[in-house]
């Protein structure tokens, strides 16, 4: 994956690999150590299953790992992304 600014993907819509939205980009969580990201916190969408995911609060958290695309829209392998 192509180096990306914050700025440019704050707020963006989170979706699958799919298409289902499951909510918008509201932060980054990252390692200060080694500025290594962890996790992206997810403002969710409604109808999402938050039950399958890590919370933090209002938040959900989606490991950056997940993370197979930016573009207009940030594509995560939910499969990576649902907790154990």
């Amino acid at each position: 994956m192509g180096k990306v600014f914050s700025a440019s993907i704050a707020g963006k819509e989170v979706v699958n690999i799919d298409g289902m939205v499951l909510g918008h980009l509201d932060d980054m969580v990252f390692e200060v150590q080694t500025g290594k990201l962890v996790d992206m916190l997810i403002k969710p969408a409604r109808e999402l299953n938050r039950s399958k995911y890590r919370e933090d609060g209002r938040f959900v958290l989606i490991p950056f790992a997940s993370v197979v695309a930016i573009k207009d829209y940030i594509v995560i392998d939910e499969s990576r992304a649902m907790k154990t």
